[in-house]
């Protein structure tokens, strides 16, 4: 089992040392929200072969400086033989929701340069992509034809879920399937060969997860509950889950480093 999607290195340096020394599945798919983020990324999976580096920039923040994007795409550049995917990268849908103001061109212009770095190395894409910007996205995945999308703990409707179903992009499930009712009908619309899971670590969860440090061992229970609401058996849900992971971040030569 692999955790589709964590910031490992924004975990306290003590939990993220429990997180590790108690790790019951094989990977984490390890996101970067900017360049510092990147090279901390780099350190830990350098020194965990079970962590795979993805570099990227989180669109919910100010902007940066043209030189840190730069920097980060050059750092792409550099090690695109290495990391698993460009992310996490996207639009900033809850800034624009509190700054009403905000101006989202120039994220727009950012994300195109991931966009084309993903594309250029034939790298899968990780999105932050909620609601109606999940269709914006689309449409510049379209016109780079930039195949190998992860929507990460995806929400939008029912148009725009038919359409990344049509693309083939993945999208990603999250411990709050237990408790939300949009999550838990998403899950039954989208093929489960198009789906992973994740847990959005250090991100906290509700209710059966109250007051829990986010794992990525919480996949398991994501599994479950995914089995249960397409009514298919444990096994079947995780083996095909892991399938996907593995195969759309071409893991399977490097699993053997686990041994």
């Amino acid at each position: 089992m692999i955790d589709a999607h964590i910031h490992l290195d924004w975990y306290e340096p003590n939990d993220q040392q429990l997180l590790i020394n108690s790790l019951k599945i094989d990977g984490m798919i390890a996101v970067s929200s900017d360049l510092a983020s990147c090279q901390r990324v780099w350190q830990l999976a350098q020194t965990y072969p079970f962590v795979y580096p993805a570099f990227g920039w989180h669109p919910e923040q100010d902007l940066p400086s043209a030189r840190e994007i730069d920097n980060i795409i050059q750092t792409i550049d550099q090690r695109f033989q290495d990391i698993v995917a460009i992310g996490e990268v996207g639009l900033p849908y809850y800034k624009k929701r509190k700054e009403a103001s905000l101006d989202v061109t120039p994220y727009h212009a950012i994300l195109e340069r991931f966009v084309q770095a993903a594309q250029k190395y034939d790298l899968p894409i990780v999105l932050h992509a909620v609601y109606e910007d999940a269709s914006v996205i689309c449409d510049l995945l379209e016109k780079y034809k930039v195949k190998k999308a992860h929507f990460h703990w995806f929400k939008g409707d029912k148009a725009t879920m038919e359409r990344m179903i049509n693309n083939q992009y993945l999208i990603s499930i999250t411990p709050d399937c237990w408790y939300e009712e949009e999550i838990q009908s998403i899950i039954k619309q989208y093929p489960l060969e198009f789906i992973m899971a994740e847990t959005d670590g250090p991100w906290e969860f509700e209710e059966p997860f109250q007051n829990q440090m986010t794992h990525p061992n919480m996949i398991m229970d994501v599994l479950k509950k995914i089995a249960e609401i397409k009514q298919l058996s444990f096994d079947k849900v995780r083996q095909q889950v892991y399938a996907n992971t593995t195969n759309f971040y071409q893991l399977k030569n490097s699993l053997n480093r686990f041994v």
